[in-house]
């Protein structure tokens, strides 16, 4: 697939969004179209709703819907929305995705079943079943530090061949398999560490799905760009610059409690809360993120 075809699919610059919450943990409407329009604004032209940075794990599905709803609604052709849908229970991935599906989604991120720790067959029928349950694009998740197994390359290799699976969202780091993926596959492939995103697009990727994002999306659209424009030099420029708040948000605590708190301390969402088991970010660590925020101008 090329990056024309995928950049229509997903986007390129592709967040993925917190879910504002009020201080009673229920999703907060306010927050999330403040959200929404601060990302629209800053150049993301994919919002990836209820993934990992959602807080997939605590979202119902009454709430997965909503939220894909409103930011449909909202984004309209501005931007891609590509809807979560991955659980350990197929049964329960297919109804999310069709659930997406008729709330508006326009494309599917898949995560690889966590906990119970299938086979590389048992990934490919989960994936292909769910891929087969709606007209949908689908993005492949494999980020193995949270569901305990990795995507073989073999596995990569045989889901490309479904016409719905269209792209990787890597969060396993290895680089050298994502390089051998993409030169055998029409996978496009999107970065999912905030830390590799120079190193990947570098390597062929099509672009990001980024946490830091939901902060700084001008920056990663401005880091693709110019990758796009051979400018290797000013893309490491945009990269180190940035290298505080990725440690930050990043190498903190959590992804999704640390963007909650900049966004909240930026004002472009009206609180920073969490849902149990994740806790909101501990003085030491918002130190050190308003520190970082003082290194980057963020519009709001």
């Amino acid at each position: 697939m090329t990056s024309t075809t995928a950049d229509r699919l997903f986007g390129t610059n592709l967040v993925a969004m917190v879910t504002p919450m009020q201080p009673d943990g229920a999703v907060s409407a306010t927050g999330l179209s403040g959200l929404v329009q601060h990302l629209l604004d800053t150049g993301c032209d994919g919002i990836v709703v209820a993934g990992t940075a959602g807080e997939s794990p605590t979202l119902s599905d009454i709430d997965t819907a909503d939220i894909v709803r409103a930011v449909a609604s909202q984004s309209k052709s501005r931007a891609r929305v590509i809807a979560g849908v991955g659980t350990y229970d197929t049964s329960v991935s297919i109804r999310r995705a069709r659930t997406a599906a008729d709330a508006g989604a326009d494309a599917l991120l898949l995560v690889c079943p966590f906990y119970s720790m299938p086979t590389q067959a048992g990934i490919i029928a989960h994936c292909t079943a769910v891929a087969d349950a709606t007209d949908l694009p689908v993005i492949l998740y494999d980020v193995p530090a949270r569901t305990g197994t990795a995507m073989a390359q073999s596995t990569l290799v045989e889901l490309a061949s479904h016409p719905r699976i269209r792209a990787v969202k890597d969060a396993k780091g290895d680089l050298h398999q994502a390089m051998s993926v993409m030169d055998r596959t029409s996978l496009a492939y999107y970065c999912g560490i905030d830390e590799l995103n120079l190193p990947y697009l570098a390597s062929g990727a099509t672009g990001v799905v980024s946490v830091v994002g939901n902060v700084v999306a001008d920056r990663n659209a401005a880091l693709i760009r110019a990758i796009r424009n051979g400018d290797l030099d000013e893309a490491r420029t945009i990269a180190t610059a940035l290298i505080p708040l990725v440690e930050a948000v990043m190498r903190t605590s959590q992804g999704a409690i640390v963007a909650k708190a900049a966004l909240a301390e930026l004002g472009i969402i009206p609180h920073a809360t969490v849902r149990l088991p994740l806790l909101e970010s501990p003085p030491a660590h918002l130190e050190q993120l308003t520190a970082a925020l003082a290194t980057v101008a963020v519009p709001t």
